[in-house]
């Protein structure tokens, strides 16, 4: 019997360093001997970069669009360390649903059994998660990722972005959905930000997997075109990413959260904003401020 990969979908709003986390776990757990697929579902391509020394690859829908007849192994490129990188892509510019090439491609390796065949041992899904449509759940709708990871900072729209996930998980959770591993806690530097998350953690039921830096290595990485765990292999930063990819490694319980009304975000939102100009000013600016 073919050997079942794990799936897995790490969600997170556009620019909250996703990609990056995404590309550090693939490679820390290539490095641990693992069978990796990377599957870019981002519109902009761009999620496998850093395991290709920066290059872009051929998406599933470009490749689609040239030819009548795909096979799997046509549109499956190497990274680094051995890990296989595929990029769903998205439509033209102003033209179709942006999801569509996750729909395309995940019925495409469906159809074809190609996890099965490369007898894989992870497939990491790296999704947008600040966009609502039928493509963008599809991991979370369809119960093909078994466990759901979202990246968030202790900025508003962030953590909005996150608790939208929680919603959607929530949805389908009763038709053989995904459901959540927890929130990878990311750019945490300031004791501020971890309380944030924590807080936020606290009020949705969920949990912390790992708290990550902001670090001028991962910087240094991306201008190279590398994961930190390629670039700066024996740096701090390296460890976190290890860390993170070992708790996700053997990571088996995941539960449904309890995501927070908009109308309750905003007044949690409110107290944490009053709460932080307090510690700036020693003033509060609102009577409701809380009691944090």
């Amino acid at each position: 019997m073919a050997k079942k990969a794990k799936q897995i979908a790490i969600y997170g709003k556009g620019g909250i360093g996703k990609s990056t986390t995404t590309s550090n776990i693939s490679a820390a757990l290539s490095e641990m001997g693992y069978k990796v697929m990377q599957f870019g579902c981002d519109p902009k391509s761009d999620s496998t970069n850093t395991l290709r020394n920066g290059k872009y690859i051929p998406t599933v829908l470009d490749t689609l669009r040239e030819r009548s007849t795909v096979k799997a192994q046509d549109v499956i490129y190497e990274g680094f360390n051995g890990i296989y990188c595929v990029e769903a892509g998205g439509p033209a510019p102003g033209v179709g649903c942006a999801g569509r090439g996750i729909i395309t491609a995940v019925e495409l390796f469906k159809q074809q059994k190609t996890f099965e065949e490369l007898e894989l041992d992870y497939v990491i899904y790296d999704v947008l998660g600040d966009v609502v449509c039928g493509g963008f759940a599809v991991p979370i709708r369809e119960g093909i990722a078994e466990h759901v990871f979202t990246v968030s900072s202790a900025d508003f729209m962030s953590v909005y972005a996150s608790n939208n996930l929680f919603k959607g998980i929530h949805k389908y959770s009763n038709s053989a959905g995904a459901l959540l591993g927890g929130v990878i806690a990311n750019s945490i530097n300031a004791p501020y930000a971890k309380e944030i998350i924590d807080d936020f953690v606290k009020q949705t039921h969920t949990q912390v997997v790992e708290y990550v830096p902001r670090s001028v290595t991962v910087t240094q990485s991306e201008l190279q075109g590398k994961t930190t765990i390629e670039a700066a292999p024996a740096s701090a930063q390296a460890d976190v990413y290890r860390s993170l990819a070992k708790k996700i490694a053997s990571h088996t319980e995941s539960k449904v959260p309890s995501p927070l009304a908009t109308n309750e975000l905003r007044e949690w939102a409110a107290k944490w904003g009053d709460y932080l100009l307090a510690l700036e000013t020693g003033t509060i600016r609102t009577e409701n401020a809380v009691n944090i």
